[in-house]
């Protein structure tokens, strides 16, 4: 029997060693995990879950891949942020959820986790509409940011309205389509952002029946076009989820775009 992909979803994960909150709201918060081993104080790893913005996804999904990077000796953080279908989510709660979140967790995981965080700016994990949102701080707040690794990113809002991703998550987010808020598209859509500004790698599985592939083919090569620090890895075979599961066949890819990400910053 074929494995479930989604399967990473529900898979049960190590309880957080902290939780800490950059906000009043209960979803303003983020949970932190040591790092193993010994050593230096790192720069922090936040993790960006996705789930279209919607509110029926949170980050506890994310629970592997971030255990699996803190057993990697990395500090990480998985952010939670008002969703659509919860009050203050969707715009612009979402989008300043993130912003402030990204701004102030280095400092609030220094503080939390002594000695194991460096308070330099964040490495950004961003998986599908939490690719949106690590591409989107960087564009918006490039100096809170270190690097970015976009997984299975959406990274074209407006393509994406186009081709109704999960049935209306984007205009569910910004409040309508381009020709109806063209104003919030400009200021959120990492297709209008470009140039980038921080060093940005993006992976995309060329089976991702969620997001497709050609949607960061096209991202990429408007951004690279423009001389922003950026690269696509495609891995043939691999389809949405496998990219944020540390037991698939993607996973060794992706650690190791992270390592270079975060050694190099």
């Amino acid at each position: 029997m074929p494995v479930d992909p989604r399967a990473v979803l529900t898979r049960p994960a190590p309880e957080p060693d902290r939780t800490v909150a950059y906000g009043d709201d209960p979803n303003q918060v983020a949970d932190l995990r040591l790092p193993a081993g010994v050593g230096p104080a790192r720069p922090l790893v936040v993790v960006l879950h996705g789930g279209f913005w919607r509110a029926e996804y949170d980050r506890r999904h994310t629970g592997p891949l971030a255990a699996a990077l803190a057993a990697e000796g990395y500090p990480v953080a998985q952010l939670e942020y008002r969703r659509t279908g919860q009050p203050g989510g969707g715009w612009p709660g979402t989008l300043t959820d993130v912003l402030t979140g990204v701004a102030e967790l280095p400092v609030l995981a220094a503080e939390a986790l002594p000695g194991r965080v460096s308070r330099a700016a964040p490495i950004l994990v961003g998986h599908s509409a939490g690719g949106h949102l690590a591409l989107y701080v960087a564009a918006t707040a490039p100096a809170t940011v270190g690097g970015v690794l976009a997984l299975a990113p959406v990274a074209d809002l407006g393509e994406a309205y186009r081709r109704d991703l999960d049935s209306g998550a984007v205009a569910a987010l910004l409040g309508g389509g381009p020709e109806q808020v063209p104003d919030r598209y400009a200021a959120a859509d990492p297709r209008i952002l470009v140039p980038a500004r921080t060093r940005t790698v993006v992976v995309h599985g060329s089976d991702d029946l969620q997001v497709p592939v050609e949607m960061s083919r096209d991202f990429v090569a408007a951004v690279r076009g423009a001389g922003s620090d950026i690269s696509l890895v495609e891995l043939p075979g691999c389809e949405h989820f496998g990219l944020i599961d540390p037991e698939s066949f993607a996973w060794p890819q992706v650690r190791a775009v992270l390592r270079s990400l975060h050694d190099d910053h």
